[in-house]
């Protein structure tokens, strides 16, 4: 087993073991990818106020997101086809936030369904990500799937209406399970560790949705009927619709602009995460880490802002809370890790975050994560 210190080596171990197009998949952007580098780069551009002679002793990251208690303000952010970059993905990946005392959100787009999750995690409460469908009936009914799962929030995807073109996907005629092409076969050829976990499951196609809609029985009728779902027409009628219909804590994700930010503080949310899709949207949009101030100072204690994009390590996590943030979310993260070693490897990543994050804390003179603010950060190296 090689001695894993940081989410690069993970990323590296994840691409020797994960089928192209699924590693493709979780690592790219929209276009040129541009937003998408931006969303790491801008982070490093960041730079850190190292303090000496400071009582070090007694450090905490424990937090809240959404009144829930966490052991760092570090949720596992929602990602479609998780349960392709491991076998059983999402159950693997919900456990391993379960017992490092971190949310776990759920994707409309997994592999392994609500009900799978819940089972697999002995009824532990997890979030379950909401795309809102032109089919309301479907939309209603998957609310009512995550009231009865026992899911603790809600978070409401604002940003995916139309889907962004991303070019390898294309490339690589995603779909899942994989077609049975020759270049297909001859990958898959080189990832046995990835072939032997799926033989062992059943759950390799989108559990949430195939059996769940009427005339969606397999891949061929899941691709039409998802092609025409996502629903251009979303409003924020539709957020107070589906507040209503959850009755819970809700989450707004992809909010980039301070106007929509107002909008969603006014809409009764608990939180909104500033997001760009992980640059899998519009390419050319800021990345989150620099739209986060404009956005904080737009809606003050008004609503909780969480943050999500571009995320490798503790110290991101230091500097989005240090510019506003009350909590962080990793998704590319958690997902190298996955494919890299399982249940494991996600434990691994959010090891690292922790442990990063804690160091950092330290060198930077602070005992406690939720007392973070600007006085951590190098004067004139952050967006304001």
């Amino acid at each position: 087993m090689p001695v894993i210190t940081n989410i690069e080596e993970l990323r590296l171990l994840a691409k020797k073991r994960v089928p192209r197009m699924f590693y493709d998949y979780a690592d790219s952007g929209s276009w040129t990818e541009g937003t998408y580098r931006a969303n790491s780069s801008d982070f490093a551009k960041i730079l850190l106020r190292q303090r000496v002679a400071v009582n070090m002793e007694g450090r905490s990251t424990r937090s809240t997101m959404v009144g829930q208690e966490v052991a760092m303000p570090v949720a596992i952010a929602p990602t479609g086809l998780t349960g392709m970059q491991h076998a059983d993905g999402e159950i693997l990946a919900a456990r391993a936030a379960k017992k490092f005392g971190v949310p776990f959100t759920l994707s409309t787009m997994s592999i392994c369904s609500i009900e799978d999750v819940a089972e697999g995690t002995g009824g532990h409460p997890f979030w379950f990500q909401l795309y809102v469908m032109r089919d309301r009936d479907f939309v209603e009914r998957l609310i009512e799937r995550a009231k009865a799962a026992g899911c603790s929030a809600l978070v409401l995807t604002l940003d995916l209406q139309i889907l962004g073109q991303r070019h390898k996907d294309i490339k690589n005629g995603l779909s899942a399970p994989p077609k049975p092409t020759l270049a297909n076969l001859i990958n898959l050829a080189t990832k046995p560790r990835w072939c032997l976990g799926m033989l062992g499951t059943q759950r390799r196609q989108f559990g949430n949705i195939v059996g769940h809609v009427k005339g969606v029985a397999d891949m061929s009728s899941l691709s039409d009927w998802t092609a025409s779902q996502f629903d251009p027409a979303l409003s924020w009628d539709d957020v107070e619709w589906i507040k209503r219909r959850w009755g819970g804590k809700l989450i707004l994700k992809g909010i980039q602009d301070a106007e929509d930010a107002r909008l969603a503080a006014q809409s009764g949310a608990d939180a909104l995460i500033v997001s760009n899709h992980g640059g899998r949207q519009l390419d050319g949009a800021p990345s989150s880490i620099s739209a986060l101030p404009s956005i904080v100072n737009a809606v003050g204690d008004k609503i909780e802002v969480h943050l999500d994009g571009g995320i490798r390590s503790g110290q991101d996590v230091l500097k989005a809370l240090a510019l506003g943030a009350k909590g962080t979310y990793i998704g590319r993260a958690f997902l190298y890790g996955l494919g890299a070693m399982g249940e494991a490897g996600v434990t691994r990543a959010l090891e690292i975050i922790h442990k990063e994050l804690d160091l950092t804390m330290a060198f930077c003179g602070r005992k406690d994560v939720r007392k973070v603010d600007r006085d951590v950060l190098l004067p004139g190296t952050f967006p304001v």
